[in-house]
């Protein structure tokens, strides 16, 4: 049975932004990812800071306004670090370890989680400080209360899903991209999140991985 086409104009809203960001992202990948990024980036600080408004407000606490400057301050972090970082990262992982090698799900997986997770939190730490306007004291007295935290919780939400990711989607995939962005993104929520509050942090990631699951389907 013949299918009937229809022009591009004539599909629907979301089908015709969607063809439009595929287009972006073929054309000025690197763009393309770090403004995506920039903008994931500051709606995951906001979500995470109403999840713990909302938390607070059920248990009585003062609930304080929306910190938009720290929105901001993670939207500079996405659009600067985040999209161009993870972009050629993961180019250079396709080479360094082709699928023709037999233990590249093994090694992929290792140096994701082992070298490319440690760094990239510790130039989160960094940056973040600078933005901040804060000096060395500040920078390792929050490294040394709270870095191995929100590593161990990077490694314990997103390694399964990194599992998936790096390994199983394919390289050129629009969800693939997508998905990195989120993976790098939202642990670093965390030090919005005061991290030891773990059911927070992980409502938070699961929310908005949930959200963008639905959207890339």
């Amino acid at each position: 049975m013949p299918v009937e086409s229809r022009p591009l104009r004539d599909a629907s809203l979301h089908f015709r932004v969607l063809q439009q960001y595929l287009f972006l992202l073929k054309k000025y990948p690197v763009l393309t990812k770090s403004v995506t990024s920039g903008i994931l980036s500051a709606l995951g600080n906001l979500l995470s800071q109403i999840l713990e408004a909302r938390k607070k407000a059920k248990t009585g606490a003062p609930v304080s306004e929306l910190e938009t400057a720290g929105a901001a301050r993670y939207a500079i972090y996405g659009l600067f670090i985040t999209g161009p970082v993870s972009h050629f990262f993961y180019q250079l992982m396709e080479t360094w370890l082709p699928a023709t090698d037999p233990y590249c799900i093994v090694k992929r997986l290792l140096l994701d989680r082992l070298f490319f997770a440690p760094g990239f939190l510790l130039i989160f730490y960094f940056v973040m400080n600078i933005l901040e306007a804060k000096g060395r004291e500040d920078f390792e007295k929050k490294m040394r209360g709270s870095y191995w935290t929100a590593l161990k919780m990077n490694w314990k939400v997103w390694t399964p899903f990194q599992f998936i990711n790096i390994n199983f989607v394919p390289v050129q995939s629009a969800v693939r991209q997508h998905d990195r962005l989120i993976l790098v993104c939202l642990p670093c929520i965390s030090e919005e999140m005061r991290l030891p509050k773990k059911t927070n942090l992980e409502e938070s990631v699961f929310t908005v991985a949930l959200w963008h699951t639905k959207q890339a389907a």
